[in-house]
């Protein structure tokens, strides 16, 4: 991609080869050392554990880091949320797109269209209408769907509760023309983010017994289940030796926010921890008039706090005391920042801060070494 003519601080926050010390802030900055090692590392796990990995595009909303997940940490497709989300993926060249969501209404059809791009599509169903709804829209557009029944096994959103219901469905998939049945989608949202290990793994307990319970009845009614797909950062590594579960759906791993960095991993310590911190907000000291308080630019417009305020990356001397629309409030009780200081925030919650920047910064060392789209930025429909 070519940056010529756009001018730093205007049009874009940096390019490549410039200094990090140049960025304009506030900027979403990815650590490309420190994205590449969780890449590896859980591209690794996952093999070690006999399963695929799918992770999730609707945290990052990046083809490029989409890529990379596919080129050095053996993803085999990614997730989505939303249709315009899948179809800005597949048009910046991703291939393998599970909609991980109930897709109805006018939306079908473009979900139907899709596969006309160029790439394999799947999506979840847990009703018979959302059934006939995507049958007809493939058939009209002469495309292949892949659906996974949604169950409901904790998360108290989507998913069929009766394990009948399951088998309903199911045959229903593997009658109608242009789709075809692929198995269980399995996730249980709320988990991911209970702190304990211990509790964690009882909530899996009936994660499980809710799983096993839907491949038995479609076992039973002669219907093989060729996936179950599911899991997230903070549970993966129980699906993933369960026996199965066939493919993981981890997403936050890639980069460690505030709320998953402080969950208990396995054998103790937490998993920011495990996972190194690969993204940061960048914000720069713009205001120092009383003692023991410094004012950075990035507010609530450059990240969110529903999970809980920032932290500062590599500072124990400082630490965010509250976010405003266009500021942060950094306690500072040995008045060590000043004007024009920069810091890493690491932002409460990934997911809703990337789709609130255009570009990501990507740094190794004290180096800009590309400046990549947030290509799917605003796709919630």
């Amino acid at each position: 991609m070519s940056f010529e003519g756009l001018e730093v601080g205007y049009d874009i926050p940096a390019k490549p080869g410039m200094a990090v010390s140049d960025i304009a802030t506030p900027a979403l900055v990815i650590d490309l050392d420190a994205l590449e090692a969780n890449l590896r590392k859980m591209g690794a796990m996952a093999a070690g554990m006999g399963v695929a990995l799918r992770p999730h595009g609707k945290m990052h909303k990046s083809a490029d880091v989409a890529r990379l997940q596919h080129d050095i940490g053996g993803a085999s497709g990614i997730c989505c949320q939303k249709v315009s989300e899948a179809e800005a993926f597949i048009r910046a060249g991703i291939t393998d797109v599970l909609v991980t969501n109930q897709v109805r209404g006018a939306k079908v059809d473009r979900l139907a269209r899709l596969p006309l791009l160029g790439a394999k599509v799947g999506v979840c169903v847990d009703d018979l209408a959302s059934v006939a709804e995507l049958a007809e829209a493939a058939a009209r557009h002469g495309t292949e769907l892949r659906v996974l029944v949604e169950i409901e096994c904790g998360g108290g959103r989507c998913g069929v509760v009766d394990p009948a219901d399951v088998v309903t469905i199911a045959k229903a998939v593997i009658d109608a023309p242009g789709l075809t049945f692929d198995g269980i989608q399995a996730y249980h949202g709320s988990l991911q983010h209970v702190q304990t290990y211990a509790d964690r793994l009882k909530g899996f307990e009936a994660q499980i017994a809710t799983v096993q319970a839907a491949i038995k009845a479609l076992t039973e009614a002669g219907i093989a289940c060729p996936t179950v797909t599911g899991a997230g950062s903070g549970s993966f590594e129980f699906e993933g030796r369960s026996g199965i579960y066939t493919e993981l759906q981890c997403g936050s791993y890639a980069f460690m926010d505030v709320d998953y960095g402080r969950i208990e991993a396995e054998g103790g310590g937490r998993l920011d921890g495990d996972w190194r911190n690969a993204l940061f907000v960048a914000a720069t000291i713009i205001s120092k008039t009383r003692p023991g308080l410094a004012v950075g630019d990035a507010g609530l417009k450059a990240m969110t706090t529903e999970s809980g305020l920032p932290t500062v990356f590599g500072r124990s001397d400082v630490h965010a005391a509250g976010v405003s629309d266009e500021h942060s409030n950094l306690s500072d009780p040995t008045d060590s920042l000043k004007i024009g200081d920069r810091l890493r925030l690491i932002p409460g919650h990934c997911d809703p801060t990337c789709n609130l920047h255009d570009w990501y910064v990507a740094i190794r060392g004290d180096t800009v070494e590309a400046l990549w789209p947030v290509t799917a930025r605003g796709k919630s429909f």
